[in-house]
């Protein structure tokens, strides 16, 4: 009967990965980690976390230019619905911190589960980093 149990996960494997969500900071950590000792694992939420990460700052930058015109067409309409402005960036800011509790949990699980709608394309695009 084969065994059905994956090997044992080596602690530095799941360290890399988790240590990847931790801010900025714990990215670049992780990234040096992952240069001293190369693992799919790590090199998968490397891949997750700097497209999140790339992902949060563009959005950001559109969201604040959106909102930005938003807001002064609608307060120059003296429309009520200048009060749903705000919302936009609640909800995306809300998305990409669900995203990023996601993928945290993923590491520390050691699962190497891509992000939801965009996960699958984060691992595409950085294909050729930290392998």
């Amino acid at each position: 009967m084969e065994n059905l149990n994956p090997p044992p996960m080596d602690t530095e494997d799941k360290t890399t990965a988790i240590v990847s969500y931790l801010t900025l900071i714990g990215l670049i950590v992780a990234i040096i980690m992952h240069t001293n000792k190369k693992t799919k694992l790590g090199a998968f939420h490397l891949r997750q976390v700097l497209g999140l990460f790339l992902t949060a700052i563009v959005g950001w930058v559109c969201v604040a230019i959106t909102m930005f015109v938003l807001l002064f067409l609608l307060a120059f309409l003296q429309s009520i619905l200048v009060l749903l402005v705000p919302l936009i960036y609640f909800a995306f800011g809300l998305s990409i911190f669900v995203l990023w509790v996601m993928g945290f949990i993923a590491a520390l699980n050691g699962e190497m589960n891509p992000l939801p709608l965009v996960g699958a394309f984060y691992q595409k695009l950085f294909s050729h980093a930290f392998a």
